[in-house]
């Protein structure tokens, strides 16, 4: 079984671990080895572990717990389950593209193609919505392999821009939905029958 809930203090060290793994697969040939082998799942932790717990500006970060047949044989079992996937997001850093920004959304390469990544985007969306946000939006590396993730649940490109990240120059595009309720009604869970 695999849940999707508001993260607490006690999985960051979890998700720092998802984070990693998620980077280390997505980018491998796109950003520099080094910098990838140099990811430490303990400081994204502590990151991770404040951003759970300062909710100023709507924010919140949910998590994709798998337990019984669904968890993970690699992972020693945990009380609960174990942490698959998350997504943080809160109101829009930029908002001139969207009111509400998802900031992140990870899940370990053997809970894809599953409905979870569509879930963990759901329950974001309808936080974002329910602390008043109308329009939502992300940011994705072009070279990122899972960004047509964002386009079949409609998201629209609205803007580039060029960075610079891990020592290189490398160009990121935000997707947008407005409104909102097009992100809500694209994760809407299939009808059952």
């Amino acid at each position: 079984m695999i849940c999707i809930r508001r993260a607490r203090p006690a999985d960051a060290a979890a998700i720092g671990a998802v984070h990693v793994a998620t980077w280390r697969s997505a980018y491998a040939g796109v950003l520099p080895e080094r910098y990838l082998s140099d990811l430490s799942p303990i400081r994204h932790a502590i990151g991770y572990e404040q951003a759970i717990v300062d909710r100023r500006h709507g924010h919140a970060v949910f998590v994709a717990v798998a337990s019984g047949p669904d968890a993970p044989p690699d992972r020693p079992p945990q009380e609960g389950g174990v942490v698959v996937g998350f997504v943080s997001g809160g109101r829009a850093r930029r908002d001139w593209l969207a009111q509400g920004e998802v900031e992140t959304l990870y899940l370990l390469d053997d809970y894809r193609d599953r409905g979870v990544g569509r879930r963990l985007m759901r329950a974001m969306a309808a936080h974002l919505a329910a602390v008043g946000c109308r329009s939502a939006m992300l940011w994705v590396l072009s070279d990122n392999p899972t960004r047509w993730f964002y386009q079949r649940l409609g998201g629209r490109p609205a803007a580039r821009e060029v960075i610079r990240f891990a020592g290189q120059m490398m160009e990121q595009m935000a997707f947008v939905w407005d409104p909102i309720e097009t992100l809500l009604a694209a994760t809407a869970p299939a009808p059952e029958g």
